[in-house]
């Protein structure tokens, strides 16, 4: 079977998938999918720590808990689902590539709650942390890099230079048809690079 990788670009409650091989250093698309990581797709479920920030600490804990045992167990049934389906079309997914967010590591709850620059960062994080765990968990080699350092570090891993590169991600989505979307794009390049790790 041919190994292949998911590239992912989280956001609040949800991410870009992408599911890339390459051959002979040409990369095609297998897969795209816009997941959801929550079950209910509403600003209180999508914003955990914001949802969080109106109760006290504990029932905030506990919200924020919940929450992230959701998202684990959403992407964990994607991937798991897209392993299988890949499988039948004689593909291995042994790779994951995730953009990372550039911000420092998080404080304590209480912290985070206070202050709502670190909220926003704490919102992404969860969903990030969720679809690494679920990758880990689904036996992926996992490669993250931070979104501002992609394109440099994708052009020098597989010297293609940073525009060729860009055009070529952006002519790998023309024949799925608009929309093709900057967050795919994004996730295209990070499959590709994670398929670079092997």
């Amino acid at each position: 079977m041919k190994s292949v990788a998911v590239g992912f670009r989280a956001h609040s409650g949800w991410t870009a998938l992408i599911v890339l091989a390459v051959t002979k250093g040409v990369p095609s698309l297998l897969a795209r999918q816009r997941l959801h990581l929550v079950e209910t797709f509403t600003y209180e479920f999508r914003q955990p720590f914001h949802t969080g920030e109106k109760m006290s600490l504990d029932e905030a804990r506990a919200f924020i808990s919940r929450a992230q045992k959701e998202a684990r167990r959403l992407a964990l049934h994607a991937i798991r689902k897209l392993q299988a389906e890949l499988e039948e079309q004689d593909y291995s997914l042994d790779y994951c590539g995730l953009l990372r967010s550039s911000g420092r590591p998080l404080p304590e709850l209480s912290k985070i709650l206070a202050s709502h620059s670190l909220i926003h960062s704490a919102d992404g994080e969860l969903f990030r942390e969720s679809l690494l765990d679920a990758s880990a968990r689904c036996g992926l080699t996992v490669v993250t890099i931070r979104e501002r350092e992609l394109l440099d570090s994708a052009s020098r891993i597989l010297r293609i230079k940073p525009n060729d590169l860009m055009r070529c991600i952006a002519d790998l989505g023309r024949p799925l048809g608009a929309p093709w979307s900057q967050d795919e794009k994004l996730s295209a390049l990070v499959a590709w690079l994670a398929l670079q790790s092997k």
